[in-house]
């Protein structure tokens, strides 16, 4: 969406690098443009018959940074004291699965989850990582192959007047082209729709109980007017080759009903939002429920903050129980209002942490093992699946790669990974180049 420098925050990674991470904000304004290439996500070009296939959509948590799996989802009590960490192990009420003792919430509802303890590949670099993860393929980090968000928007397109990909808050901040369309476009752009625990969140010029002024109707007609002469300018260009099209979408959208509904947060009840978490993460996944329930296809939450090269004990005693309350209350929600059974929900992160607690009471990046969670759109809760070594450094049973869950993801929503898409230069090149379906899941 539009990349408005509002509070801008500075993330600083592990090699010493900021990046400076925008609030996105869904309004009209100067960079007015940026609208109607977001909504110019096109039909499906051909209609993919699956009976197989059982999601409608997907909520991909992404634990941007990437979670310790020592103190999390695969822990080592039997390990020596520099391996196991200060964490205890936790019954969940699955017989025989422990997890962390700051996850009580997601203990009681492992039944509904199923776990993949032997997440592996082979690079530790956080953007060449997380591209990986989020597209299936491999690359060099900087965008070479679309997100799968991106994917699913080209492949299915629009059901109603809201895009099909949307990033709450925004993409992963490791780099501006990690999370994006790549050679696909900017048509197939997620939505960025800004931190929902901000005070007073509203998504500019489509907040819910703002009546349309004259100012700001005029004010939005002169800016669709003038991209309309700019349009007329430029020939061949991918963000505008469709823009008539998508002008209309762009229009719909922001005077919507529905979209001011979706994007109401606060018509929920307050005890509601209170389980959810008061937190980014927390109304992160409320709003990503609220945008499934109104036809989103793909929603990315980007849960950063999980790289812990020190103090990582001190730093997980605060993250762990803010990821505890509001994935466990998204998971419960969306039981609750029959919506599970038709999304699938999807939490990792770039890699895994090492099993060796390093000089500053951290863990460094470990990409050969990691835990990943799955759960509705007919996924068996309650199963573990493959396994690490007794100190968790290696996959010693059923190694899941991101093309397997790329994969997955792919054929549970009725995409055939193998499906050709063109580049710009006219080459076509798979969805996937590998990857197989994980059967496990499903039983």
């Amino acid at each position: 969406m539009f990349d408005v420098a509002l509070n801008p925050r500075v993330y600083r990674r592990c090699d010493g690098l900021g990046r400076r991470d925008f609030l996105r904000v869904g309004g009209l304004s100067v960079l007015g443009l940026s609208l109607s290439q977001l909504l110019k996500s096109e039909a499906s070009a051909a209609a993919i018959h699956s009976s197989a296939a059982k999601a409608r959509s997907v909520i991909l948590v992404f634990l941007g940074g990437g979670i310790s799996h020592h103190d999390s989802f695969d822990m080592k009590p039997d390990a020596p004291a520099e391996v196991r960490g200060q964490f205890r192990p936790s019954a969940t009420n699955v017989p025989g699965t422990m997890i962390c003792e700051h996850l009580p919430r997601m203990a009681r509802i492992m039944d509904r989850v199923a776990l993949v303890r032997s997440g592996a590949h082979q690079n530790n670099n956080h953007e060449i990582a997380t591209n990986w993860v989020l597209s299936g393929r491999f690359g060099s980090g900087f965008g070479d192959f679309p997100a799968m968000g991106a994917v699913v928007s080209h492949e299915k397109g629009f059901t109603g007047v809201l895009p099909p990909y949307v990033a709450v808050p925004q993409n992963p901040s490791f780099s501006w082209e990690l999370g994006k369309s790549a050679f696909l476009g900017g048509r197939y752009e997620s939505f960025k729709t800004g931190d929902p625990n901000a005070a007073n969140f509203r998504v500019r010029d489509i907040s819910p109980g703002e009546p349309i002024s004259a100012r700001r109707l005029e004010r939005r007609q002169s800016l669709l007017a003038a991209v309309d002469g700019l349009a007329r300018q430029v020939h061949g260009s991918d963000q505008i080759a469709t823009y008539d099209e998508f002008r209309g979408r762009a229009a719909s959208m922001i005077l919507s009903p529905e979209t001011q509904r979706a994007f109401g947060i606060d018509d929920e009840r307050p005890e509601l939002r209170d389980r959810y978490g008061r937190t980014t993460f927390g109304q992160s996944c409320l709003l990503a429920r609220r945008l499934i329930e109104h036809d989103v296809r793909f929603v990315t939450i980007n849960a950063a903050g999980w790289d812990h090269h020190a103090k990582i004990f001190q730093h997980l005693e605060k993250k762990l129980p803010e990821f505890d309350q509001g994935l466990s209350a998204l998971i419960e929600d969306m039981t609750s209002r029959g919506l599970l059974d038709q999304t699938l929900v999807v939490v990792f992160g770039e890699f895994g942490r090492t099993p060796k607690i390093n000089k500053d009471v951290g863990r460094d990046h470990w990409e050969q093992a990691a835990s990943l969670l799955f759960a509705g759109a007919g996924v068996q809760g309650g199963k573990v699946i493959g396994a690490t070594d007794k100190q968790g450094a290696q996959v010693t049973t059923k190694p899941t790669g991101p093309a397997d869950v790329a994969a997955t993801i792919y054929g549970l929503l009725g995409i055939d990974p193998q499906k050709m898409l063109t580049e710009p230069d006219g080459r076509q090149t798979p969805i996937l180049d590998k990857g197989e379906f994980i059967g496990e899941l499903f039983g």
